[in-house]
């Protein structure tokens, strides 16, 4: 297995592992670059509490489309703390059959989030798409210029066409293992350009070995996206650094 510093997960929920403080301290000492999303605005400020005093670990700002409908009175907070953070996410929409009756009141509020982002400008906002990436392709197009802003599609299970448009626009793409489980994912992923591919777990929601994934895990990603691309897993890593680094100049100044 591949050494575990240096290497990127762009979309984990550290506060939703049972002890906070060490998932973030195990990070930390693994040498994991870690985004640590959050599903709430009012998650924010213990997540950002813990990621300041590391190396590795940035918090970003969230809220959840699958808990708008509890949640969107939390909006004027999410905005009252986006001065603190350039990270956004996890943000976006949801059709799938449990949260489609919220599916306008989620598209007020991605809409919302993308417009103040936008206003604001240099946000890295990671967003999810589950049977929504042509609502949320429009959002994006309607409501973030690329300038900016920019986008990493977290767990993107669109079509090859829509993933095409997504590149055209300037997303990113964050890859975790479970993605890698579907032949129809794989095709897409294969035709998304090496320059726009981030490595995620999205721990916990997904398993290694059995258990919750951890940031460190996200190495078997690594691993398994230098097989597809017929490269070295120390240069597939390498690859995903520099394309880390290339999104956040793009959106401003370093991590």
């Amino acid at each position: 297995m591949i050494a575990t510093s240096g290497l990127v997960d762009f979309h984990c929920h550290l506060d939703l592992y049972p002890d906070h403080q060490a998932i973030v301290r195990e990070s930390e000492e693994a040498g994991v670059f870690t985004l640590a999303v959050t599903t709430t605005p009012r998650a924010w400020s213990r997540n950002q509490e813990l990621a300041q005093a590391t190396r590795h670990v940035r918090a970003a700002l969230g809220l959840h489309p699958q808990l708008v409908t509890e949640r969107a009175s939390e909006l004027p907070l999410w905005e009252a703390h986006l001065t603190e953070t350039r990270y956004v996410g996890e943000v976006g929409l949801d059709a799938g059959p449990r949260f489609y009756k919220s599916f306008d009141l989620q598209k007020q509020v991605f809409e919302h989030v993308l417009r103040c982002c936008a206003k604001a400008g240099n946000k890295v906002i990671t967003v999810h798409s589950i049977r929504a990436a042509k609502a949320v392709l429009d959002h994006i197009e309607a409501y973030l210029p690329p300038s900016q802003g920019r986008v990493v599609l977290h767990w993107f299970t669109g079509s090859k066409a829509e993933a095409k448009r997504a590149v055209e626009m300037g997303c990113y793409f964050s890859i975790n293992a479970s993605m890698l489980d579907n032949e129809r994912h794989v095709a897409m992923v294969a035709a998304i350009p090496l320059d726009r591919l981030l490595t995620e777990t999205d721990g916990p929601f997904t398993k290694t070995a059995g258990r919750p994934s951890k940031p460190a895990d996200v190495a078997v990603v690594v691993e398994a996206l230098s097989r597809l691309h017929a490269m070295s897993a120390s240069t597939f890593a390498t690859t995903v650094r520099s394309n880390l680094r290339s999104l956040l100049e793009q959106s401003g100044e370093g991590a």
